[in-house]
């Protein structure tokens, strides 16, 4: 257990410091048709619904293929 904090430390890690030097890696997240925003004079909400379903394929596939190399 304490080998997947570790690895989920440096994943972090890795990300937070991509987002530094390039943070127009991400500028899609929230753009995507799907993405709700709505914008008030006094409030803002917004669900990246879409996005979040695109990003929970991708961990899905990368858990996946941890899960086959493991065997």
């Amino acid at each position: 257990m304490a080998r997947w904090f570790i690895v989920g430390g440096i994943i972090l890690i890795v990300i937070g410091v991509l987002l530094y030097i390039a943070p127009w890696l991400l500028s899609w997240f929230g753009k995507l048709p799907g993405d709700i925003r709505i914008e008030k004079e006094n409030s803002k909400v917004f669900f990246p619904i879409t996005s979040m379903i695109i990003i929970s394929i991708i961990l899905t596939i990368v858990v996946n293929v941890a899960r086959y190399l493991k065997k």
